[in-house]
């Protein structure tokens, strides 16, 4: 059966770092992939396109979109925006009903977004709490309720940057090694955030020995990893 994955990011770029390769993993099997951005970074992780003389933020928000968009198009996705501003990213009840119609809409079997702890991103924390709330609110809760609900998507937490200070402990690991070169391209595509290309590619490659070690596959090059957040539900252990 054909999976369904929705990563929902702070910025737009987010995705592409931290979930890049299971994008890449769920299309390459069949599956179908979205990612949101709940705003394009544009005033507080845009540094290289500011230094052009006479920037606009209407203009960074255009050259972030059509980052985005390529980058997802290298991994088989697809991607909108819905330009909540960052820096700070706000989320009021009509943007939180936003967040949860997207999840209704697209109904996901898994769900990928932020830790909800990052003391050195302002926003990253906020879209995580965000999107875990309004998982709940598409889910109505788990249970019947007077407006349409989705299944309960799975909800994992992707790594970010400083998983140490953001509670992050890592509960899955994806195999990642068939669609590196995807994710690299991907990564490429982001030149706004040029120097985050080696970190990644570096930090793909650290979780793939923990994988290996792990797991025993010495095939396993190349890994994310994510932490579960609701518990897995599974007919035997």
């Amino acid at each position: 059966m054909s999976r369904r994955l929705l990563v929902i990011g702070a910025h737009s770029a987010d995705f592409v770092w931290r979930a890049g390769g299971a994008v890449a993993v769920t299309t390459a099997a069949g599956g179908e992939a979205r990612v949101i951005a709940l705003s394009y970074g544009e005033r507080g992780e845009s540094g290289e396109l500011w230094k052009e003389p006479g920037q606009t933020v209407e203009r960074v928000k255009e050259l972030r979109h059509a980052e985005a968009e390529r980058a997802a198009a290298h991994l088989g996705a697809d991607f909108r925006c819905l330009d909540l501003g960052d820096y700070p990213l706000e989320i009021d009840a009509p943007a939180l009903q936003r967040v949860a119609d997207e999840i209704r809409e697209f109904a996901p079997d898994v769900l990928l977004t932020h830790t909800t702890v990052d003391p050195f991103n302002p926003d990253h924390g906020v879209a995580g709490a965000a999107v875990d709330r309004a998982r709940s609110l598409a889910a109505g809760a788990g249970v019947p309720s007077a407006f349409a609900t989705v299944t309960p998507p799975a909800l994992l937490q992707f790594e970010p940057h400083q998983p140490e200070l953001c509670d992050f402990v890592p509960t899955t690991f994806v195999d990642i090694t068939n669609v590196f070169e995807q994710k690299l391209a991907a990564m490429a595509e982001m030149k706004a955030q040029a120097y985050l290309q080696t970190y990644y590619a570096e930090r793909a490659a650290h979780r793939g020995n923990h994988a290996r070690r792990a797991s025993g596959r010495s095939e396993v090059r190349y890994a994310e990893a994510f932490k579960r957040v609701v518990p897995q539900v599974v007919s035997e252990l």
